[in-house]
């Protein structure tokens, strides 16, 4: 099955590298989300790949799986492959390292 994920995030999310292995890929990542910035802009995203996330400074709100969330500095995250979800920024930026692992 291919999802497309859309390409709203391309100027804030930096992949910091991506590496390949005989049962997975990893993508790790940094992303700063500015205040009340929605992603995506409307609707949900989705992705092929198991997404990990610990926020460094500030907060998070959104809802996965259906599932309203609120996250903040010091604390993780999982989101599995293919549930769809969409997140806002808290009163101040958000940052947040992340890895994407998709299993072979």
């Amino acid at each position: 099955m291919k999802i497309e994920q859309p390409k709203i995030t391309e100027d804030i999310v930096q992949v910091l590298f991506q590496n390949q292995f005989q049962d997975a890929e990893v993508k790790f990542g940094y992303v700063t989300i500015p205040a009340g910035e929605r992603l995506p802009l409307d609707g949900t995203t989705v992705h092929e790949e198991h997404e990990y996330s610990f926020i460094i400074k500030g907060s998070l709100s959104g809802e996965s799986g259906g599932n309203p969330y609120k996250i903040q500095a010091g604390e993780a995250s999982y989101i599995p492959a293919g549930e769809y979800h969409w997140c806002v920024g808290g009163e101040n930026d958000c940052e947040l390292v992340y890895a994407l692992v998709k299993s072979k």
